[in-house]
C-alpha cells in the first residue's frame, strides 16, 4: 500500500527488531533515535508546575512517572501536590524531586487497530471514531500520532506526524490484510471485502498478531521519542500467531515509558457497532512459514482471555482499559481517553537503592488520601 509499512512477523525477535522491517515503500520513516526518557529527561514543565523539571545529566537515573488520580466517584482530580503521595521502589520510601501537573506538554500517540477477520463488520465504525478521536487531540505543530493495523501482518499505514490530513487518509487505509489463497497466482482485490491493497497481498490464513504490534509500535517507534507517550489499543485482546509473548509486549512498553490504553469489544457478539461476525470461524491457518517451525504452523498459542490479557497490559504499564458497550460507546471512551491524557501529573525521582542488581523495580505510587486511587504503571526497567 502506498505510504505504508509492512513489519514482517517472520522476522520478529526481541534483539535487532530493526532488521525485521520489511518497507513496503522505501520512505525512510522512522526518525533518528533519542535516549531512554529514564536516563535524559527534558521534558518542559507547565505552567502550574511545582518545582520546575530541569535538563538532567545521562549520568544521572531519573524515573518519570504519569499519574492520573480519581477520587472514590471516578472523578479526575488535578490539583494535588507532590506532598499529596507517597512513592516506593522495591519496597523503599523515594523522594519525589520532580513534579509538575500536564496538560500541554506535547504527546506522542499511536493508534493501533485490529483488522482480523472477527473485526469486520467494525471497521467502518471503528474508523469513524478514531479518526475524530485523532482529529481532536492531535494539536497543530505540537502533537503527533502515527497509525498501524494488524492482523495476520502488522503493517504501519502513518508514521508519527502532526498532519490531520495524513492521518486521515491512513484512517482510510484501515482494512484487512489482503490474502490470497495456496496455489492461486493471486490479483490484486481479492482475498477479503474492501480489498485492491495496490498488489500489496499475502499467502496463507488468519491470525491476529497483537502481541507484535504492540513490540514493534513500542520498541521501533515509541522507544525513541521523549515527553507523554501513549498507545491506544482497539482490540478484543485475541493474540493468534505472534512471534512476541504477552510478556514481551509489556515489557517493550514498560521500557519504552509509553501508556497503553485497551478498548476493548467482543469481536463475536453483536455490541454497539452494530454486530462482528462470528470467532475466527473459518479460519485457514496453512501456509504461512515461520522460522523454526513447518510451513504453516503457528508458535504455541495459549488462547488466554482477550479482556484479562487487556487488563493486563493496561495495567501494568499505567494505561487504562474500557469495554465497549451500548452504555459505554466508543466515542465515549475516547472522550475519557482524551480526559486523562490532559490532566496528568508528570513525577520524577532518583532511585535510592543498596546494592539491588534487579533489571526490573516495582513502584508503588499511592495518595496519602485513601479515598483517592492513583493510575499509573507498575513498574520499570533498567
Amino acid at each position: 500500500m502506498p505510504g505504508s509499512t509492512s513489519f514482517s512477523d517472520a522476522r520478529l525477535f526481541k534483539k535487532g527488531l530493526s532488521a525485521g522491517l520489511v518497507w513496503v515503500i522505501s520512505a525512510g520513516l522512522l526518525s533518528a533515535g533519542f535516549a531512554e526518557d529514564s536516563r535524559d529527561n527534558k521534558n518542559s514543565p507547565s505552567a502550574n508546575s511545582e518545582p520546575s523539571v530541569p535538563t538532567f545529566s545521562a549520568k544521572v537515573k531519573v524515573v518519570n512517572l504519569l499519574a492520573t488520580v480519581r477520587d472514590k466517584h471516578g472523578q479526575i482530580i488535578n490539583n494535588l501536590s507532590k506532598d499529596d503521595f507517597s512513592l516506593e521502589e522495591d519496597g523503599r520510601a523515594q523522594t519525589i524531586k520532580y513534579f509538575t501537573r500536564e496538560a500541554d506538554l506535547p504527546l506522542k500517540l499511536g493508534l493501533l487497530v485490529d483488522t482480523s477477520m472477527s473485526t469486520l463488520k467494525a471497521l467502518p465504525d471503528e474508523r469513524n471514531a478514531s479518526g475524530a478521536f485523532l482529529d481532536q487531540v492531535v494539536r497543530a505543530d505540537k502533537d503527533s500520532a502515527f497509525v498501524i493495523h494488524f492482523d495476520r501482518e502488522v503493517e504501519l499505514l502513518q508514521d508519527l506526524t502532526s498532519s490531520k490530513q495524513k492521518l486521515a487518509s491512513a484512517m482510510e487505509k484501515i482494512e484487512p490484510t489482503q490474502r490470497t489463497d495456496d496455489g492461486n497466482s493471486g490479483s490484486p482485490g481479492g482475498g477479503y471485502p474492501g480489498g485492491g491493497r495496490g498488489g500489496h497481498h499475502h499467502f496463507g490464513g488468519g491470525g491476529t498478531l497483537l502481541y507484535d504490534a504492540v513490540f514493534l509500535a513500542s520498541d521501533e517507534l515509541m522507544q525513541k521519542q521523549q515527553g507523554r507517550k501513549a498507545l491506544i489499543l482497539l482490540t478484543d485482546g485475541d493474540d493468534r500467531g505472534s512471534k512476541t509473548s504477552l510478556n514481551s509486549a509489556i515489557e517493550s512498553a514498560q521500557r519504552a515509558n509509553t501508556l497503553v490504553y485497551c478498548v476493548y469489544f467482543k469481536g463475536e457478539e453483536s455490541g454497539n457497532f452494530g454486530g462482528y461476525g462470528g470467532r475466527h470461524g473459518g479460519w485457514s491457518r496453512g501456509g504461512m512459514g515461520r522460522p523454526g517451525g513447518s510451513p504453516g504452523r503457528y508458535p504455541q498459542e495459549s488462547h488466554e482471555d482477550g479482556k484479562k490479557v487487556l487488563e493486563r497490559m493496561a495495567k501494568e504499564t499505567g494505561g487504562r482499559m474500557f469495554e465497549i458497550s451500548k452504555k459505554q460507546p466508543i466515542d465515549q471512551i475516547y472522550s475519557q481517553i482524551e480526559q486523562e491524557l490532559r490532566n496528568q501529573y508528570n513525577i520524577g525521582y532518583t532511585p535510592d537503592r543498596s546494592g539491588t542488581t534487579s533489571a526490573y523495580h516495582k513502584i508503588h505510587l499511592a495518595a496519602k488520601d485513601k479515598n483517592d486511587v492513583v493510575q499509573t504503571r507498575d513498574g520499570y526497567y533498567d
